[in-house]
């Protein structure tokens, strides 16, 4: 599902590309891809490699992205990895291009698109941490079936019109919420939520973090919500934290509840913003707020992100104009 978004965001963010190559297994090959006005035909990954990219956007998983990504980095191609392979490497870069894309530099040849549930936090995050500092934050995710892929789609729609088949889910999602995203780890916690941690200290640069999470998957198809309290160093001023937010590149502040303003998925779904509302006060707290985050999770929390990587090495000459 991703890799049918960012064929759309390299379209709609007018890309120059030169030579699609479309890589799948072995079984697609000979498959076609339609890409503006041409059909693309889909090749191996080994193919791919013998025809020399100047850059690989991968979303296949971890473990292609382990086997192959260094073979094209070695041959001068620049590799965006969607998968969590290269995310907590210490000699990769794990890039949100409106916080850190100034880190990148002419060495980086494999770079790592976050969690999409860490881009859209981190987004409303860092300019409450340029203003008071974070102390802790504890966030809980509604995460759309879309992120566990088209095998979980077909199951809620399958659900909800009576047929029996394969499910991807442990149990029933439709009518469903399950607090289970991706495996669990010895200490009890999701990959998912232990991403949220990591990947949160790695680029905010705040090795000592505190935050903590529980993920949720919901029959929700049009992106991802997060429910986040935010602890800051100093006591914040809420008209200052929405002023920021509202000037913040990339995000959008929906927060007026006197007209029933808010951010949902249902609206959130087919754009690149990160929405942001429900702002407010922890009365139980200092220097405490809450607020509600939402973000298509296929655009800004995977697809759009990548493609805004490859922007930038593109604008930064790190990459050849015509892109193949």
């Amino acid at each position: 599902m991703v890799g049918t978004v960012m064929l759309k965001v390299l379209k709609e963010r007018s890309i120059p590309v030169s030579e699609l190559i479309p890589v799948a297994s072995s079984s697609s090959k000979g498959k076609s891809i339609r890409f503006g006005t041409k059909d693309y035909p889909v090749v191996t990954i080994e193919d791919a490699l013998s025809m020399k990219p100047y850059v690989a956007l991968f979303s296949a998983g971890g473990r292609v992205s382990l086997e192959w990504a260094e073979k094209f980095a070695e041959i001068g191609c620049r590799v965006i990895d969607n998968s969590s392979a290269w995310r907590m490497d210490p000699n990769k870069k794990l890039i949100v291009p409106e916080i850190n894309a100034h880190e990148l530099g002419q060495s980086d040849f494999i770079i790592a698109n976050p969690n999409c549930s860490t881009i859209q936090l981190l987004m409303a995050l860092k300019p409450m941490e340029d203003l008071y500092g974070l102390k802790r934050v504890i966030v809980s995710t509604y995460q759309s079936i879309t992120g566990t892929g088209k095998k979980a789609l077909d199951q809620m729609e399958n659900e909800r019109e009576g047929k029996k088949d394969e499910m991807v889910y442990p149990y029933p999602i439709d009518k469903n919420c399950l607090p289970h995203c991706d495996d669990f780890m010895d200490n009890d916690y999701t990959k998912e939520e232990m991403k949220l941690l990591n990947e949160s200290r790695k680029i905010l640069g705040l090795p000592k973090l505190r935050l903590t999470a529980t993920a949720v998957r919901v029959p929700v198809v049009g992106g991802h919500s997060e429910a986040v309290n935010v602890e800051f160093e100093r006591s914040p001023d809420l008209q200052e934290l929405r002023s920021a937010l509202a000037s913040s590149k990339g995000i959008i502040l929906q927060d007026n509840p006197d007209t029933n303003q808010y951010p949902m998925p249902i609206y959130a779904e087919g754009k690149d913003e990160v929405f942001v509302g429900r702002l407010r006060r922890d009365e139980s707290a200092e220097n405490a707020i809450n607020m509600w985050v939402v973000s298509d999770n296929l655009r800004k929390g995977a697809a759009t992100n990548a493609v805004q990587i490859l922007e930038y090495l593109i604008d930064n000459s790190m990459i050849q104009t015509q892109t193949k």
